[in-house]
């Protein structure tokens, strides 16, 4: 029998405050609608699939996946 494909795990994004420019550019980068700015703050919901498009475009590098 084949072995068991397992779901890949989501991981979370870290979101480095002091760098963050409040851009919006990984909101609209975003595929899911997973992220959300609330006030200035990064706010990320269920359904981020960790695909890393918001760590990939940010242009101050102040996501991460952790």
């Amino acid at each position: 029998m084949y072995p068991k494909i397992r779901e890949r795990e989501k991981m979370a994004v870290i979101v480095d405050f002091g760098k963050c420019l409040h851009c919006g550019g990984c909101v609209g980068s975003c595929p899911q609608n997973a992220i959300y700015m609330n006030d200035y703050v990064l706010e990320f919901n269920e359904n981020c699939n960790s695909c890393k498009r918001c760590v990939k475009l940010c242009p101050v590098a102040a996501l991460r996946m952790g």
